[in-house]
């Protein structure tokens, strides 16, 4: 791939609702990620036709990847295909809006488990809420990540963002800063893991070990 090829990020956004905050954060990544030559593609899960991981038991033991037919394993190719990934969701009860842990089951556990296939991804988490719960969510989305090998943008606190009404995300300065260190780090680890495959013809970060349970 050339580093010349725009960078791919493809965005989860968990929120139920059409225009809400969670949208207005991603709006804003979308414009500055433009302006690093990055294009944003969002996938909304309230579109999807996602069915619940249900009673078959089977998952830890299967070896072939979820029977299921809905729309998740069409979301799991373009993560696959693309640079960098975002988990994006509001806050719902002290935790994430129920969408996002649905997705993660059934994509990580039908799909992912099986070779890992997001390792070496960039990975940012974006959470964005009325006052409580951000930091813990965040944590939770970031081991995720970790779980599949991506690799985590961090630069400086969390990149969580408060607010209650639609746009009052925005106004939280320090909320925002933290979310645009984040975008334009990720933006920065794309480009020298690219950089890197362009001038060795490897990748630096290649994993011998298809999944955590293949143990020695």
């Amino acid at each position: 791939m050339s580093v010349t090829q725009p960078i791919k990020i493809l965005a989860i956004n968990a929120s139920e609702r059409k225009d809400g905050n969670n949208t207005v954060i991603l709006d804003y990544a979308r414009r500055l990620l433009a302006m690093r030559g990055a294009e944003l593609e969002v996938v909304r899960l309230w579109e999807l036709t996602m069915t619940p991981c249900g009673p078959c038991g089977d998952c830890n033991f299967r070896t072939t990847p979820c029977e299921v037919r809905d729309d998740v394993a069409g979301v799991v190719e373009r993560m696959v295909a693309a640079d960098g990934i975002i988990y994006a969701t509001p806050i719902h009860g002290y935790s994430a809006a129920p969408l996002m842990p649905a997705f993660i089951e059934r994509s990580g556990t039908g799909y992912l488990r099986f070779d890992r296939r997001l390792t070496n991804k960039v990975a940012g988490v974006i959470v964005t809420g009325r006052r409580y719960g951000h930091v813990e969510t965040f944590s939770n989305l970031v081991l995720n990540a970790l779980l599949n090998r991506m690799i985590v943008a961090g630069f400086g606190f969390p990149s969580v963002a408060f607010g209650n009404q639609v746009g009052e995300v925005l106004e939280d300065e320090e909320g925002m800063e933290m979310i645009t260190r984040m975008l334009n780090r990720m933006v920065d680890l794309i480009t020298v893991l690219r950089e890197h495959r362009e001038l060795t013809g490897h990748d630096a970060l290649a994993v011998e070990v298809p999944n955590e349970r293949a143990r020695a």
